[in-house]
């Protein structure tokens, strides 16, 4: 993939960048499943945003905004304080194959951006309380506790790509389970024979988590036993599983109190982004744009 504005290429880094940034805000206001389920057009957003940036930051090179020395050391005090201290940090900088000078010059250009951010959304509205009580009311399914389970497992991989090592896998969980059913320990069955790394550090438990967190065969498997059941032998890409569930939330509707705040936001975000995509599109107008991937499509 090669994108170019005004003949500057943008590194797929920093496409890679944005989706991350979208991700984690999108994951604070809707499941994970729709996440999954809106990747492409993330993915096309993060694209999108990318070359928005690149023009903000000419835009704000243009209007010769400035960053003070003092707030440039502040963020990279906190990036190495965040990263575990200088140490980490150093490591982190050689394992990422950058520079301490490309680091700080990617964080001036970050903070000459968001000064320009903020100058061109300084004057958007906030959202009405009716427009909050609206998008409560017309987006109920983004507004739910999801239905979770608890539920701790022993993981027996195949070793090899044959029949023979897919028997004996077989024929170990089998046994495994056996002894469960004869009343063995679950969390020493786990730490003894588990190859997931639940079964020494937690008794084999996953911890809670939603549906389409864990794949296909095992997901279904959890949703459909009670509490406190043991399930068959269950086989999925990493091998052969036995499981027991220990707890299960059905989930419920959240009141509008609790999620007034985080519309708000969510809201608030919304028409920034607005009036910063007004403003990309006049820069677009005047730009050189060339995106290879999508003259392919």
């Amino acid at each position: 993939m090669a994108i170019k504005v005004n003949d500057e290429v943008i590194p797929e880094e920093a496409v890679m960048h944005e989706l991350s940034r979208l991700v984690h805000f999108y994951s604070q206001h809707m499941p994970q499943e729709e996440i999954r389920a809106q990747m492409p057009l993330l993915k096309a957003k993060a694209k999108e945003q990318a070359i928005g940036a690149k023009l903000l930051l000419n835009e704000a090179e243009r209007l010769d905004i400035r960053v003070e020395d003092e707030e440039l050391t502040a963020r990279l005090e906190k990036i190495i304080e965040e990263t575990g201290g200088k140490e980490k940090f150093g490591e982190m900088l050689v394992t990422q194959n950058i520079t301490l000078e490309s680091l700080k010059d990617s964080i001036d250009q970050g903070c000459r951006v968001e000064k320009l951010v903020e100058q061109l959304t300084s004057e958007a509205p906030a959202p009405t309380e009716a427009e909050i009580a609206d998008h409560f009311t017309n987006h109920p399914d983004e507004y739910k506790k999801p239905e979770r389970a608890l539920a701790r497992h022993i993981l027996v991989p195949v070793e090899g790509d044959n029949e023979e090592e897919k028997i004996a896998a077989r024929e170990k969980i089998e046994e495994i389970r056996q002894r469960l059913t004869d009343g063995a320990d679950f969390a020493a069955e786990a730490a003894e024979h588990s190859s997931c790394p639940s079964g020494q550090s937690g008794g084999g438990s996953l911890g809670w988590f939603g549906r389409g967190a864990m794949v296909p065969e095992f997901d279904n498997a959890v949703f459909s036993m009670e509490i406190g059941e043991l399930s068959a032998i269950i086989e999925t890409s990493f091998g052969f599983h036995v499981i027991e569930k220990t707890e299960h939330d059905a989930g419920e509707d959240l009141d509008f109190d609790d999620v007034r705040e985080s519309i708000r936001d969510f809201l608030m975000h919304t028409k920034r982004g607005e009036v910063i995509a007004s403003n990309v599109n006049e820069l677009k107008e005047k730009a050189v744009i060339v995106d290879d991937e999508a003259d392919k499509e």
